[in-house]
């Protein structure tokens, strides 16, 4: 698992949703399943996404609706408030994006990666003549 406190910014369509912009995709496979499993553990979730204005506040009430709020969005902390003396560049440890090199993995294997799991294999049912071999 994670020992630290990290902090992981993540965008939002094509990586939380499928990609539909302007509109909202359905939920990737597993991907609020993952993201409330990051709070859970104690880590900090930013929302860092293309989207302004109503089209953003759709996406963050999304969230919320799917038992998801960020700490920040687009922003490094909430408080932040864009000067020219400071980066656009979010400051954070980890960065979940589907314009990724290599393109977007799935979140089961982000899950994977970030929690050093792996799923348990079924175990094989042993059935009545399981003792007789050929």
């Amino acid at each position: 698992m994670m020992q630290q406190q990290l902090t992981i910014a993540v965008d939002f369509d094509g990586t939380i949703v499928e990609d539909a912009y302007p509109g909202i995709g359905s939920p990737m496979l597993f991907a609020f399943d993952t993201l409330k499993k990051i709070q859970e553990e104690g880590h900090i979730l930013i929302l860092w996404t293309y989207r302004s204005g109503k089209k953003l506040d759709e996406a963050v009430n999304f969230c919320k609706e799917n038992g998801i709020e960020f700490y920040a969005v687009n922003k490094s902390y909430p408080e932040e408030v864009y000067t020219e003396e400071i980066s656009r560049k979010i400051n954070a440890d980890i960065f979940i994006d589907d314009r990724n090199f290599g393109g977007m993995v799935s979140w089961g294997r982000i899950y994977q990666e970030l929690f050093q799991t792996q799923p348990e294999k079924p175990q094989k049912k042993r059935g009545l003549f399981s003792f007789i071999r050929k």
